[in-house]
Formats: C-alpha cells, sequence, structure tokens
C-alpha cells in the first residue's frame, strides 16, 4: 500500500468519524393530513393524540381547506398545509391527495389511523442531523451542529397548537365534537443548512398567538425525507 493511499484512506476514515460523532437519534416525524369537514379523519386524529405522548415520535396535524366548501369551515385550515400535501404527492407519485392521510418521515404515506408504517419507522435505526430548539428572552432559538457529506437542506420552523376541542355545526361530522392534536397553525422556511454550525433566530411574538409549540424539520429540498428533527415548547 503506498503512502498516498495509506493517507486517503485515514482521511476517509476520519471523516466517517466526525459524521458519526456528529449524528444523534431523532424522533419519527409522523404528518397527518387532515380536516374537520371529513368523517374519516375523527379516528386518524385520535391516532395522533397517543402519538404526541411518546418521545420517539414528533406527530404534526396538517389542517387542509379543500373540504371547506363541502358545508363545514375548519378553522385550523391552512393553504401552507395544501400546498406541503401537493409536493408529498407529487414526491411520493399519488395521483392526488386525500384525508386523513399520514406522511412518516417525509418518505412513506398510509391511510389515517393504519400504524404499519410508524410501527415499520420505529423499527429501524433513525440517526439524525444535530437539532437543538430552546426559547430564550421570547426568542426561539434553533441550532444546528456541523455534518459534512448531507445534501442543502431546507430548515422548517413549524408553530403548532397541542391541544385543541371543537364543536362541529355542519358537514359530515355535524354534532360531533372532535378532539385534536399538534395542530400545525404555520409554516416556514428559516433558510438553507448545507452541513455547517449554523444559528436560527425567531421572534416569539412573530408565531401565532395560538401556537403552544414549535417544531423544526430538516428537509433536503424539494422536501426530500427528513434528515432530523426536534421539538420544544413555547409556554
Amino acid at each position: 500500500m503506498t503512502r498516498s493511499l495509506r493517507a486517503c484512506m485515514a482521511a476517509a476514515a476520519m471523516l466517517c468519524c466526525v459524521a458519526a460523532a456528529h449524528a444523534q437519534p431523532r424522533p419519527v416525524v409522523v404528518e397527518l393530513f387532515t380536516s374537520q369537514g371529513c368523517s374519516s379523519c375523527p379516528p386518524a386524529d385520535a391516532y395522533v393524540g397517543k402519538l404526541s405522548a411518546r418521545s420517539d415520535v414528533l406527530a404534526l396535524s396538517f389542517h387542509v381547506d379543500y373540504w371547506d366548501d363541502l358545508g363545514w369551515r375548519d378553522r385550523f385550515a391552512l393553504a401552507q398545509s395544501v400546498e406541503r400535501q401537493n409536493i408529498y404527492a407529487r414526491n411520493l407519485r399519488r395521483s392526488s391527495v386525500y384525508t386523513p392521510q399520514l406522511v412518516v418521515d417525509g418518505r412513506d404515506d398510509s391511510v389515517g389511523s393504519d400504524g404499519k408504517a410508524v410501527a415499520r419507522a420505529l423499527s429501524e435505526k433513525r440517526d439524525g442531523v444535530p437539532v437543538g430548539v430552546s426559547v430564550r428572552d421570547a426568542e426561539v432559538l434553533v441550532e444546528i451542529g456541523a455534518q459534512p457529506g448531507v445534501p442543502s437542506s431546507d430548515v422548517v420552523l413549524v408553530a403548532y397548537l397541542r391541544h385543541a376541542v371543537s364543536a362541529i355545526g355542519r358537514g359530515e361530522n355535524a354534532g360531533r365534537t372532535l378532539e385534536e392534536f399538534n395542530i400545525v397553525r404555520n409554516i416556514r422556511t428559516l433558510g438553507v443548512w448545507k452541513g455547517q454550525v449554523e444559528t436560527f433566530h425567531v421572534s416569539a411574538s412573530s408565531l401565532p398567538p395560538d401556537a403552544t409549540d414549535v417544531a423544526v424539520l430538516v428537509q433536503p429540498s424539494g422536501q426530500a425525507p427528513i434528515i432530523g428533527a426536534a421539538a420544544h415548547a413555547l409556554r
């Protein structure tokens, strides 16, 4: 073995060690696309409620607005949620969007309360990029550590409401009282991460007033499978 080859192998081994040293376990990210106007959605909402109690799962409910013209306007519906779901439909080669839809780690989808995809993801090793979220002096601080060789990724901040109860007056769920969990109230991209140490500052006052928590998703550009995630309470 030549000296130059040994040097190259040593450098490669050192790079692997650096990357491994910075990797950290991360939660499974479960995104539910749901609507108060959809009669099939309450069981999926309840399933997200169970998942929200787990420390190894980050569950988020994205309420869509395309059920709103069928008798009931969902007070939590966001056009941003529909946009996000449409991107997943293209990435996952689905002919259309639907509710209730679970997207797991941005790579698999299943119907609402079907937990098979979640169970499969929980059984696999999940090392992610190092992400930290904290709240200090009315400011959300997002810190991402170094990890060489990762693809250019969006750093997405999701503000959400931990729990709500809604009385439904019309539509498919008329007369029902729905309990909902981790309801997304705002989605914003803080910037692009390219493997370097990065810090983002967000004023808590810029978030929706009903948001109780924030999550950070690190997702390669184009809404590819998620490679990092963390969450923190605002209050």
